[in-house]
């Protein structure tokens, strides 16, 4: 079981607790950004954790039907793809950053988004779509996958995530 510690210095070292719940904030709407979220979920629901997924902005690609298939890699201004800016808007950049990271997260088994998606939802996982950004968007519940539970607002989400962890990705 994971646990959190008392990390003040210079402080004796409290007992562990065990984080018993996590709320992920998912704000991007690029492999990079969608995945880390997923995969930290995944990994809290198998080490039997309460997680909520909180979709805002372009996270909410993640989970919107008809986008979920098309997310790419941000190769602009990403600092972690190791290469100048310039090429990163080459065209075709951003689809062959996409295929080459794809490939290897087929080889190690990672799934795609919307099977991912799909897997944390079966855990039981609950997750949620932003109330404003939905709104700001102009999109429904139509929109988005049937994993989502519900669009809330952000005071729903801190009254959800209340006595847990908060993560931003």
């Amino acid at each position: 079981m994971t646990t959190q510690t008392d990390a003040n210095p210079g402080t004796a070292p409290a007992a562990a607790v065990p984080i018993a719940k996590v709320s992920i904030i998912v704000s991007k709407g690029s492999l990079e950004g969608i995945y880390p979220a997923l995969i930290l979920a995944n990994g809290a629901r198998a080490e039997g954790i309460e997680v909520n997924l909180f979709f805002t902005f372009f996270g909410m690609d993640a989970v919107h039907r008809k986008r979920m298939d098309h997310v790419k890699v941000a190769t602009v201004g990403n600092p972690g793809l190791h290469i100048p800016t310039l090429l990163g808007g080459l065209p075709g950049m951003s689809a062959l950053a996409t295929h080459f990271m794809s490939k290897k997260m087929e080889e190690l088994d990672i799934p795609p988004i919307p099977e991912f998606i799909e897997m944390i939802g079966d855990t039981g996982a609950g997750m949620y779509a932003c109330r404003a950004s939905v709104d700001m968007f102009g999109l429904e519940r139509d929109d988005f996958v049937p994993q989502i539970a519900d669009i809330i607002t952000v005071g729903d989400f801190y009254a959800m995530a209340a006595g847990g962890q908060i993560i931003f990705t």
